[in-house]
């Protein structure tokens, strides 16, 4: 095999073969599906990855909430016929699994209007696709949602700011219902769940597994991992999170992509909500970009609180060789930001002696939408970009890149004329041009919500 590139370090990996129909690079939620589901069409399929197991990587640090809340119709269509994979997960799986199954929590989620043109945006894609929605003026959300202050506290602002604590001067608008929104639980259990599935088709697993060389000269031919086995296949798929970048310069592929893909270090927390408040339970997943941040509720009656990257103050982007040295303490900088942020919105949400939460890398395009595409290099294909909000359609995803990945293993030009993969549950077209890698700039999507 011919290889494009290779470097040291690493741990062996032991498939039972040295080749196979097609490899797929990452073994999180949305690698395994697309693992799952190419085993499912019959292929010999190995999936690699550096992690110890399944979903242990960024999708461990998903905040895992279903939305259907994209400014793009097969964004929405996708996030809907990602909904019914979840409302019937095990049947999906198809497998029994002893440590139980990722269960999906419908609670319904409200997203907080203040650009009502932009956040609205999403509503004409909702009444072409039948998606169930209210509109709900400030009374309403109040009476809904409990003890909120919806004045108009944005744009979010650094604690060190002097408006930050500035007296509002308007009201939001109120807010955008969907009844069927919520959230998933045990992320890493969906990728676990996944595995077993593809397992069943057939499908090999290799962890500790580096990729460190891309194979094949006008045709991908495989990969080289760090301790120098050589993997043939004519079909790899670049699944690999927050190292999708250096796979993709690896393969050589970079030149011929308008979008680009970075890491983005991300900080969740965990917060009690105010006396009396069952948030467990009674809560709604909500987005708030007045105030920069996002919450959903959690198990031991929590609150999930994570912000929303609306300025590049808020982002805190990784090289690729500071993924695996990012520090996994929490910033109380950070912490205290994004609290005191929507302790405006609820002025009984109290802030806790010491910082609770996880901390993750998320791979981010440039307009927060995902690559989902073949590439220049014949065979190689890409599921990156994923950008904080892709859990959801990790069982959406798997089918749609196996559609594209036999559609053009077949002779179809995805470049001159885009695939359209139906939905099997909802019957809806999803046109996989929107998620090309040569695009132009989509200026008005969602930044990390889940």
């Amino acid at each position: 095999m011919a290889v494009r590139a290779a470097v040291a370090g690493g741990t062996a990996v032991n498939p039972s073969e040295r080749s196979y129909d097609a490899i797929v690079i990452g073994a999180g939620v949305i690698g395994a599906s697309i693992t799952c589901e190419l085993a499912r069409r019959g292929w010999r399929v190995l999936s690699v990855d550096r992690n110890p197991g399944a979903g242990q990587g960024s999708t461990s640090a998903s905040s895992a909430i279903v939305r259907f809340t994209y400014s793009t119709r097969a964004g929405v269509a996708m996030a809907y016929e990602g909904l019914q994979y979840w409302q019937q997960w095990p049947q999906h799986t198809g497998v029994c699994d002893e440590a139980g199954y990722a269960t999906f929590t419908e609670c319904g989620m409200a997203t907080f209007l203040g650009d009502a043109q932009h956040h609205l945006l999403p509503v004409p894609h909702f009444d072409a696709l039948g998606v169930p929605y209210e509109i709900w003026d400030c009374d309403e959300t109040v009476a809904r949602l409990g003890s909120l202050d919806l004045s108009r506290f944005g744009p979010p602002r650094q604690l060190d700011d002097p408006e930050f604590w500035a007296a509002p001067t308007s009201q939001l608008l109120g807010a955008l219902w969907c009844p069927e929104g919520g959230y998933v639980g045990d992320p890493q259990l969906a990728a676990h769940n996944l595995r077993l599935a593809a397992e069943a088709a057939g499908a090999e697993f290799g962890f500790g597994a580096t990729v460190v060389g891309v194979a094949g000269s006008g045709r991908a031919e495989g990969v080289v991992l760090a301790d120098g086995t050589e993997l043939a296949a004519p079909v790899v798929v670049n699944v690999a999170g927050p190292h999708s970048s250096a796979i993709n310069r690896l393969a050589g592929v970079l030149d011929d992509m308008s979008i680009a893909t970075r890491p983005l270090r991300k900080e969740v927390y965990h917060v009690p909500p105010p006396p009396g408040v069952d948030f467990e339970h009674d809560g709604v997943v909500m987005g708030d970009v007045d105030c920069g941040c996002y919450v959903r509720p959690e198990v031991g009656n929590n609150m999930l609180i994570g912000s929303l990257e609306l300025d590049a103050t808020d982002c805190e982007w990784l090289r690729s060789d500071e993924i695996d040295g990012c520090s996994q303490v929490l910033s109380r900088e950070q912490w205290e930001t994004h609290l005191l942020r929507f302790a405006r919105r609820m002025p009984e949400l109290g802030l806790p002696r010491q910082p609770r939460g996880i901390v993750g890398v998320y791979d981010v395009t440039d307009d927060w939408i995902p690559i989902y595409d073949r590439t220049s290099l014949d065979g190689f294909y890409v599921a990156i970009g994923t950008s904080g909000n892709q859990f959801k359609n990790a069982a959406v995803a798997g089918h749609c890149m196996a559609e594209l990945i036999g559609a053009v293993e077949a002779g179809h030009d995805h470049d001159a004329e885009p695939v359209v993969v139906t939905g099997k549950h909802t019957g809806f077209d999803i046109d996989m041009g929107t998620f090309s890698r040569r695009r132009d700039l989509h200026g008005s999507s969602m930044s990390v919500l889940g």
